[in-house]
């Protein structure tokens, strides 16, 4: 409920109000709206990235074992369903308890906007401080952006949240299985199209392929240098593939 023009801090700021707070806001807006573009993007290619190296890790190490063919082709098609669903219930809960956590949040900011206007104001005044403004500048910016959308404003500044902009559980789901399903997508199609003596090799070939790209992505999106990351990325799945490799290779000579 909007506080009515007699007992809200903003009132004194009515017929004042500078320009600059709701622009403010709005270049806030966009720029939490690229951040979150950006964090998909990056779970993305990591999502991928699991789903090449732990479905090519599976096979390997099955091969290790001397399996057939048709064991290879099981156990990468079980590895890349059993990790995209695993990766969608993962990506439900977690979502799903920092929605609610944010939700819980935002309600209580609400509260105390409610019963403690003054002091919520002098809040928002201190945290425009913090950033740089005068006393002045700040108390007459919280003023405006108090009568402009008081929650949104302490939500943003105080929490780091848009109150209604929630990221749907479902939506990371799908998007976090879709990920793994593709990057496991790169053994497995490996495995059925290369000659039965070959798969193993040719397998390992394009997954670290498939690594560099990845690799390469992530540094992008980061900012990073990309031949370090591409390495990195790559040493990490040839250690990954030889230890699985080497224990298929132990436990069937245990057998």
């Amino acid at each position: 409920m909007q506080p009515s023009p007699s007992s809200s801090p903003s009132s004194s700021a009515a017929g004042h109000a500078p320009a600059g707070a709701p622009h403010a806001v709005l270049d806030r807006s966009h720029g939490a709206a690229l951040s979150s573009r950006l964090n998909w993007l990056r779970a993305a290619v990591l999502g991928a990235n699991d789903g090449v190296l732990s479905t090519a890790g599976l096979v390997l190490g099955v091969a290790g074992a001397n399996a057939s063919f048709s064991a290879l082709l099981a156990a990468g098609v079980a590895g890349l369903v059993a990790g995209a669903l695993s990766m969608a219930a993962g990506e439900y809960v977690s979502v799903s308890t920092q929605r609610d956590t944010e939700k819980a949040a935002v309600h209580q900011e609400k509260a105390e906007l409610a019963a403690l206007p003054e002091a919520e104001l002098r809040e928002l005044t201190a945290m425009l401080q913090r950033k740089g403004l005068q006393h002045a500048t700040a108390h007459q910016a919280a003023l405006e952006m108090t009568q402009h959308d008081a929650l949104a404003a302490h939500a943003e500044l105080e929490l780091g949240i848009q109150p209604g902009q929630y990221t749907n559980p479902w939506h990371a789901a799908w998007a976090s299985a879709l990920s793994f399903a593709i990057g496991a997508l790169v053994p497995l199609l490996t495995v059925l199209l290369s000659p039965a003596d070959r798969a193993v090799p040719w397998t390992a070939v394009a997954v670290l392929l498939a690594l560099v790209a990845t690799g390469v992505a992530s540094a992008h999106l980061g900012g990073a240098p990309r031949l370090r990351a591409a390495l990195r990325n790559v040493a990490g799945g040839l250690l990954a593939m030889g230890v699985t490799y080497a224990v298929g290779r132990l436990v069937a000579g245990q057998i």
